[in-house]
């Protein structure tokens, strides 16, 4: 199952996963989606316990390996509402 479509994670953990795998910072996330870093940090770390992922590269991992396409490190830098 792949990580956009885990029923365990919210819309707006699936919102964040996706972000993370771009290599986003939390300040980047926080930025776009209009909320605190501190909210940021708590999605983080809801999505890594209910993945069992242990960083934010084994997040970024699991996207590509479920054939979801995630942006270069550079895209979308200088582009975030």
């Amino acid at each position: 199952m792949s990580v956009r479509d885990n029923p365990e994670l919210t819309s707006r953990e699936r919102q964040v996963a996706e972000l993370l795998a771009r290599r986003w910072t939390n300040k980047e996330i926080a930025d776009a989606l209009v909320v605190s870093e501190r909210t940021v940090e708590t999605h983080v770390a809801h999505i890594l316990a209910k993945l069992g992922a242990h960083s934010r590269l084994q997040v970024r991992r699991r996207l590509n390996d479920s054939g979801k396409s995630v942006e270069s490190t550079d895209a979308g830098h200088g582009h975030r509402a």
